[in-house]
């Protein structure tokens, strides 16, 4: 454990120290955040704030794996080769993230990418990745709390994995919407699972846990309200989906609804809003809404939480979340 800490405070440094030259870089080429017209009026002063700031948090960690890997890859050893899954899952949904950004960046009402098109991506990634997890790293099978053998699903792991990746992804990035939020909430969650990968003496899959914490954490401090940068696709795309792989690779995914329980409840308010308001609007031909706004935080922004308000009540409750999660696996 001793070894994953250090290398969480390792990639805070080497990230803070490159995050400033990042801001300054993203400014000179004109990639700042456009605010959606429907979006909370309170969010207007934002625009213009450079984006794709997930580069602090993906280079660092990827740079780092990869160099402290390259012993262990060279000498053949299999958990040392396993790092590799969820390292290019965070490369290939940052790209994917990126060139949504970048489409956002060029277009006038801070629209990426089409959700189809977005959703195709996602979905193949998810796909070649879930392959990967099931053919190269043998895994399907789930952990139950009290039951003391994992449970195998055979080749019905594709399909879950997929989903689980694709899920967590999207869910992530529709945290992704106040000052501080998504990033807090992801570090506590990657930092539960580290500690469930350390428990089952994965330790490679708990160092790529805490570095990811430690960049995050830096991330963090340029993303405090208000904020400098924010992650955008290319942060939220990439840390959710690496989330769900890491969750799927400790066999624990049956938690990441719990220990992800603001993740899950942020892209739950999103469905219920789209069905419910589709559902009244063919029965009485005009659509209801359950919350104010959706997702989740931008209903309390309604309500008249300050932002701040909402960032730390949701963080509370994502170490809540965390505790209750790595004590089920416990179990």
């Amino acid at each position: 454990m001793a070894y994953s800490l250090t290398l969480g405070t390792i990639a805070f440094f080497l990230a803070v120290i490159w995050g400033r030259p990042l801001i300054v870089l993203l400014k000179r080429y004109g990639v700042g955040k456009k605010i959606r017209i429907e979006g909370p009026s309170s969010h207007f002063t934002k625009m213009g704030t450079p984006t794709m700031g997930g580069l602090m948090i993906l280079i660092p960690v990827i740079l780092i794996t990869l160099a402290l890997n390259m012993a262990n890859l060279l000498g053949r050893t299999y958990i040392g080769r396993s790092i590799l899954v969820p390292v290019g899952v965070m490369v290939s949904f940052g790209a994917l993230g990126m060139l949504d950004d970048w489409e956002g960046v060029r277009g006038t009402r801070g629209q990426g990418l089409s959700a189809r098109q977005k959703f195709a991506l996602q979905v193949l990634l998810a796909f070649l990745t879930a392959l990967a997890l099931h053919f190269v790293l043998g895994l399907e099978s789930i952990a139950l709390p009290t039951v003391p053998e994992k449970i195998p699903l055979g080749r019905w792991y594709i399909p879950i994995a997929m989903f689980i990746i694709v899920g967590s992804s999207n869910a992530v990035n529709l945290t992704d919407g106040l000052d501080g939020l998504a990033g807090s909430i992801g570090a506590i969650a990657f930092a539960a699972y580290g500690v469930i990968a350390y428990l089952q003496g994965q330790i490679w899959l708990t160092a790529f846990c805490f570095t990811v914490v430690g960049a995050v954490l830096a991330f963090l401090w340029f993303n405090a309200h208000p904020a400098e940068l924010f992650m955008g696709d290319t942060g939220s795309l990439a840390l959710g989906a690496t989330l769900g792989v890491v969750a799927l690779m400790t066999g624990q995914w049956l938690l990441l609804p719990v220990i992800g329980a603001v993740f899950v409840a942020e892209a739950l308010s999103v469905m219920i809003q789209v069905v419910y308001f589709k559902l009244t609007k063919r029965l009485y031909g005009q659509g209801r809404r359950v919350f104010r706004m959706a997702p989740l935080h931008h209903h309390f922004e309604a309500l008249g939480w300050s932002e701040t308000q909402i960032t730390w009540r949701f963080w509370l409750i994502g170490i809540l979340s965390g505790m209750l999660g790595v004590a089920l696996a416990l179990i």
